[in-house]
C-alpha cells in the first residue's frame, strides 16, 4: 500500500528516474540538503512493503507574491505587497509508476499540507510552475489558474484549495 512520508536517509534516491533530468537531480543531490537547511520539505510516495523505493515525490516551500501578479479577480482582494503563499516547487513520478494516478495522489497531499499551513500561519494559495504543456493541463484539471502574462505559472486560490475534494 502506498504511503507519503518525509524524505529520509533510507530512501533510494539514486534509483529514481521520472524522465526529467532536473527533477531527478534535485531529488538525488539537493532535496535532503534543502530539508536539513529548512529551505524546503520533500515528501516521497513509497510502498509500505518496499519503503526504500521512491514511487514519486513533491517538494513544498514558502514564497511571497505581489497582488499585481494574480488574476484580476483575486488581485482586487489583497493589498499590493508581499503576500504569503506556498509553492509546489517540484512534483514527479518515477517512470516505472506513471499512469497509476500517483501524480494526483501526490498533488492531493500537497494541497492538504498547504491547507494545514494556511490554518496555522495564513496564506493566499498554492503556486506552481508547470514544466510543459502536459503539466499545465494536469494542474488546470485540479482547479489551478494561469497567472496573467505568465502562462506556465499557476495559482490555486485558498478558497478553491479549502473546497478541494482532496481535503
Amino acid at each position: 500500500m502506498p504511503e507519503i512520508v518525509s524524505l529520509a536517509r533510507h530512501h533510494d534516491r539514486s534509483g529514481f528516474d521520472c524522465g526529467v533530468p532536473e527533477l531527478n537531480a534535485f531529488l538525488k543531490v539537493t532535496a535532503r540538503q534543502h530539508g536539513d537547511k529548512g529551505i524546503s520539505r520533500t515528501f516521497v510516495l513509497s510502498d509500505q512493503e518496499k519503503p526504500a523505493i521512491i514511487l514519486g515525490y513533491f517538494t513544498l516551500t514558502l514564497c511571497e507574491i505581489r497582488a499585481e501578479h494574480l488574476p484580476l479577480a483575486y488581485a482586487k482582494k489583497y493589498p499590493d505587497h508581499g503576500l504569503p503563499a506556498v509553492r509546489l516547487a517540484r512534483l514527479a513520478v518515477s517512470r516505472k509508476y506513471q499512469g497509476k494516478n500517483y501524480g494526483g495522489l501526490l498533488l492531493a497531499e500537497a494541497i492538504h499540507r498547504t491547507a494545514l499551513i494556511a490554518d496555522q500561519a495564513g496564506l493566499i494559495g498554492l503556486f506552481v510552475d508547470a514544466k510543459d504543456e502536459r503539466a499545465h493541463k494536469f494542474y488546470e484539471r485540479y482547479g489551478f489558474y494561469s497567472l496573467p502574462g505568465h502562462a506556465q505559472q499557476l495559482f490555486l486560490p485558498l478558497e478553491t484549495l479549502r473546497l478541494s475534494v482532496f481535503n
